[in-house]
């Protein structure tokens, strides 16, 4: 017997349906749009910093022709004496071979003008490749020398000529010297090779990464060292073996708050027990570590701890009933398993890590360092740091030099990400 529907409740379930199908349009098209704007604010966003950042992968360089005709720099050995260098006006050589260009500069405001033309550090350099070169002394040299931030930046573009001099860094003078010298074929840009191999600068045409990028990778590894055992370790524990109870409930009420205090209060914690307690040396990436797996702890102990939850509980019974202790289960059986989504947790916490400034702001991590540390208690500022310091400079040099980093964090991110999908998979694989 069949049951005829009314033609009442047809409409109202073909009127029901159509309201489901529009709302399910509209919730498509609200969700494919938000991705949409995420990804154009993501590329606008990226293609900014590009705009600005990739400019300083490029720096101006002047020809000039140098002599040092002092052979006392020499000593017995044959090698240049670092007193004597130490002595010897390497500033003064470049200087009068950029003159050497302009003999109609003579006077001392004009000598003054035209020296600005080539980086401060310029001196500093030559005698660097000296001592490293001794067998170019005594003879005529041929060197290409960096120019200063102002001449980089005029012959880039990036300085409005149009108003009037007193309102910019260059006279017309000084214009008209760099205009002579780029049409004889003397000015030259280069890649800027100084930003991957020195430190920090006062001078922006001299200033680099690999000083903060050295001090990010070491506070870094001090930081993997020391938390992920620990918190592995810490997330078997309560998985396994912690009985249920009001010390193991507080215990895991405190690491879910302990997620999510602001990095900032880490690095208070510190700065009053590392630094001041402890006596730890200020500005070291070994104190800058140790406060960035306070910060980091929790975020991969709950991370460990769900990856471990994931791993069917059928794996451990069967290593338990084949003779296998709690121990051997868990690191033997479970944790193979679930070393995939530990993975996944701890680039959560080096990528949170690697990006914040706050707590080793306060530990001291904000200093001029001008070497490239060699171990994790030499003086050392990281990536998001010197980011911070270049973009409060007034000089647009240190701006692009800002957004150049600002890439290549990003970059060295993405890097990491990848490297941990492959892992993902390589351990999936085997498992």
């Amino acid at each position: 017997m069949e049951t005829k529907i009314s033609p009442r409740y047809t409409d109202m379930i073909t009127r029901s349906l159509k309201r489901r199908h529009r709302k399910e349009t509209c919730l498509r098209f609200f969700g494919l749009t938000s991705i949409l704007f995420g990804l154009a604010f993501l590329v606008i966003l990226l293609g900014n910093i590009a705009n600005n950042g990739l400019s300083a992968l490029l720096q101006t360089y002047v020809e000039l022709e140098v002599t040092v005709p002092d052979s006392a720099l020499l000593d017995a050995e044959g090698k240049v004496s670092e007193e004597v260098a130490f002595d010897t006006n390497w500033d003064g050589l470049v200087k009068k071979g950029l003159r050497a260009k302009f003999p109609d500069a003579s006077g001392m405001r004009e000598r003054r003008a035209l020296d600005q033309l080539v980086s401060a550090n310029a001196g500093f350099d030559f005698k660097t490749r000296i001592l490293h070169n001794p067998e170019l002394l005594n003879q005529p040299l041929t060197v290409w020398f960096k120019t200063s931030d102002e001449v980089d930046q005029y012959v880039k573009g990036n300085m409005n000529v149009s108003v009037d001099e007193s309102q910019r860094r260059l006279s017309d003078q000084q214009l008209a010297w760099i205009d002579e010298l780029a049409a004889s074929g003397l000015l030259e840009r280069r890649f800027n090779t100084s930003f991957f191999t020195q430190a920090d600068s006062r001078e922006p045409e001299s200033a680099g990464i690999l000083g903060a990028a050295m001090g990010s990778a070491m506070a870094i590894l001090v930081m993997l060292v020391l938390t992920l055992p620990l918190a592995v370790m810490s997330a078997i524990y309560l998985e396994y073996f912690a009985k249920p109870g009001r010390v193991t409930d507080f215990i895991e009420v405190n690491i879910n708050n302990l997620a999510a205090v602001p990095s900032i209060v880490f690095g208070l914690l510190g700065l009053a027990v590392f630094l001041n307690f402890f006596q730890m040396p200020r500005s070291a990436p070994l104190v800058g570590g140790m406060v960035l797996s306070l910060m980091t702890l929790p975020t991969i102990i709950i991370a460990s701890r769900a990856a471990i939850r994931a791993v069917p509980s059928s794996i451990r019974d069967a290593a338990l009933g084949l003779g296998a202790s709690n121990m051997q289960a868990a690191l033997d059986h479970v944790l193979p398993m679930a070393m995939p989504g530990v993975l996944t947790g701890t680039i959560i916490g080096v990528a949170q890590a690697l990006g914040e400034s706050a707590p080793l702001l306060m530990i001291g991590m904000v200093a001029f360092i001008v070497d490239v540390p060699t171990t994790v208690t030499d003086p050392a500022t990281v990536m998001p740091v010197q980011i911070f310091i270049w973009s409060n400079s007034a000089e647009r040099a240190f701006y692009e030099k800002a957004s150049l980093a600002i890439l290549f964090l990003v970059l060295f991110l993405i890097v990491m990400n990848l490297t941990a999908v492959l892992l993902r998979r390589h351990f999936e694989r085997h498992h």
